[in-house]
Parts: structure tokens; C-alpha cells; sequence
């Protein structure tokens, strides 16, 4: 029994939805249950290969709960982090996205982790191209933007990471950045931003530069 309790007593994750409001007090707007790959990767987008399942309707109730979380001010640019590597942010990016496109809205998903890429896994699409390419002004946002779609949903314009820099905080925090996130707003109806997690500097200086931060614990 003493030592049932010292484990349970040194045990810091968090488990609950208690246990976010408890420890972040922060409003917790959605509760996604663990996705089962489906043998071919464990990279995907779920709300599209399985559209009627429990988790798809999560992702429909966390988009709602975003939606009815800034009446006032739209979220237009929301940057999705998380508090360490793993915790599940690019898939809660992507599939965020492409359940915003399946309600009709213009969607953009922009991968802004210049560190470990990971959103041209998901959709399968090739990443010679990207947001870093947009900062020497060699290319513009036709050329690194691609589009993406299932059978259910309006195609979700794709802009992936480009090539890796060797100084990515200096060119997120940049004012081109914040030239590009307006260029790109204008264009869609949501922008969904996935970023590094949030113990390195970048999702910091990109949380200054959006509506609204969405963490995934």
C-alpha cells in the first residue's frame, strides 16, 4: 500500500480533465481519445479515414468550441503547440484542419516546426518546397502551397516546412513572418499553425503573432 501511494504521489502527469484546470487553470475546449493507426502509418489524418467515428466527432466539437470561444473576434490564426515532443500537436493540427474544411471553410495548414517537420508525413506530400523558401523571396505563396482533400471536405491549401534552417527562432519571429501570416490570412478562412513544442523559443514568439493558442497536454 506505501508504495501504491509513493507512485501515485510522485506521479506528476496529467490524466484528467480535472488535473487541466487544476494545474493550468486554463479552459479545457476539447478531449480527444487515443487514435488507432491504421497498420500502414501512424501518421494520418483520422477525421478523414474515419469520418463517423467517436474521435472525428471530438475534432467536430473542439472545432465549435473554438468557434464559440472568440464571438466577438474570430479566431482566424490559431497555433497549435504542446508542452513537450510527442504529445500529439501535429495531429491535432492537421486533423483540426481537415475538419474545418469539411465544414466549408478555406483552411490553411502551415507547418511552422522548422526543427522536426512532420504535417508532409501526415498528408503524404512531398516537402522540397515550403515556408522557409518564402523568406528569400525566391518563391511565392502559389508555388510553395499545395492542396490537399478527401471526398468529404472543400481541398485544404497545404503549405509544408521547406528546407531547415539553421536559425528558425530569428526567421519566426521576424517581421517577413508576420508579413507572410497576414498575406495568408487574407487568403483563407482559417489558419492552422503547427509549431515546435513549447520548451523551445519558437511557439513563444509565435504565440504573439496569432489569435489564439491551442495546447495539446
Amino acid at each position: 500500500a506505501g508504495i501504491a501511494f509513493l507512485v501515485e504521489y510522485l506521479d506528476d502527469t496529467i490524466k484528467t480533465p480535472e488535473d487541466v484546470d487544476r494545474l493550468l487553470a486554463l479552459p479545457l475546449i476539447g478531449y480527444i481519445a487515443e487514435m488507432q493507426p491504421n497498420g500502414k502509418s501512424d501518421a494520418e489524418v483520422y477525421v478523414s479515414r474515419q469520418p463517423r467515428s467517436p474521435v472525428s466527432e471530438a475534432f467536430r466539437s473542439l472545432r465549435t468550441n473554438l468557434e464559440f470561444a472568440a464571438v466577438d473576434k474570430p479566431l482566424r490564426t490559431i497555433l497549435v503547440t504542446g508542452a513537450e515532443a510527442a504529445d500529439g500537436k501535429t495531429t491535432v493540427a492537421a486533423n483540426l484542419a481537415a475538419i474545418f474544411a469539411q465544414g466549408g471553410k478555406r483552411v490553411l495548414l502551415l507547418d511552422c516546426d522548422l526543427r522536426r517537420p512532420r504535417v508532409h508525413r501526415f498528408l503524404g506530400i512531398q516537402n522540397r518546397v515550403g515556408l522557409t523558401d518564402l523568406f528569400r523571396d525566391s518563391l511565392g505563396l502559389e508555388a510553395v502551397t499545395h492542396q490537399w482533400a478527401d471526398s468529404s471536405s472543400k481541398p485544404m491549401f497545404v503549405i509544408t516546412s521547406g528546407s531547415l534552417p539553421p536559425n528558425p527562432a530569428e526567421l519566426l519571429g521576424s517581421k517577413k513572418m508576420d508579413h507572410l501570416l497576414a498575406e495568408m490570412a487574407g487568403r483563407v478562412d482559417v489558419d492552422v499553425l503547427d509549431s515546435p513544442p513549447s520548451l523551445v523559443s519558437d511557439s513563444q514568439l509565435l504565440a504573439a503573432k496569432v489569435d489564439g493558442v491551442l495546447l495539446v497536454v
